[in-house]
Parts: C-alpha cells; sequence; structure tokens
C-alpha cells in the first residue's frame, strides 16, 4: 500500500473468518448473519455488506440474486461477502429472514 492509503475495510482477510478446523456444518438458522451499512474503501458510497453466511457458492450467488430483486438494486458476492448497493439493510433483513437465517443489523 501506499503511504497515506489506509482502508480499515479494503481487504478479504480484514473480514473473512479465522482458519480452523472444519467446524460441522450449522443450520441457516444458527448462523451468525450481520447486515451492516458502510462506507469504507468504497469511494465515500454507502453499500450494505452481508456477513457471516456459511454457504456453498452456487447457494450464495442464488441468495444474492433475491436480495437484489427484494432492494431493486445492484450488488456482488465478494468472497463470501455480499454486497448491495446502496442503503438497504432493511429490505435485507426482510429478505434474510424470509430466506431461513436469523439476521442482526451491525453498526448504527
Amino acid at each position: 500500500m501506499a503511504k497515506g492509503s489506509w482502508q480499515e475495510f479494503s481487504r478479504a482477510e480484514s473480514t473473512a473468518r479465522p482458519a480452523g478446523p472444519a467446524a460441522p456444518a450449522t443450520t441457516r438458522s444458527q448462523q451468525r448473519v450481520r447486515v451492516q451499512r458502510t462506507k469504507a474503501g468504497k469511494g465515500g458510497k454507502t453499500v450494505t455488506a452481508i456477513t457471516g453466511l456459511e454457504l456453498p457458492e452456487d447457494d450464495a450467488r442464488t441468495l444474492l440474486k433475491q436480495l437484489k430483486a427484494r432492494a431493486g438494486t445492484g450488488g456482488t458476492l465478494k468472497d463470501g461477502v455480499i454486497e448491495l448497493q446502496g442503503d438497504q439493510v432493511a429490505p435485507a433483513l426482510e429478505a434474510l429472514t424470509a430466506a431461513g437465517f436469523r439476521p442482526k443489523q451491525a453498526g448504527g
């Protein structure tokens, strides 16, 4: 990184879970899913980050498609973190609850 370019959540390592022994598979209702509104490392634009999902890649992409349709916005899947464009906390919480998760709002 260049001098003066500090970014708190810019790297995947800062949001990734620590590597360790393989834990038994958890059901959707047991996962700690966090929905957070953030601007860090996004050029001042607000995004809604959904972390804590323990899903296979295909299931995560299907969930992303459902979330984007519910919120009416764009989004992406990066390193196991779903990012939706804009402040989409309320629609994301509703969609995740409907999908069988027990999400919590993180941050302010």
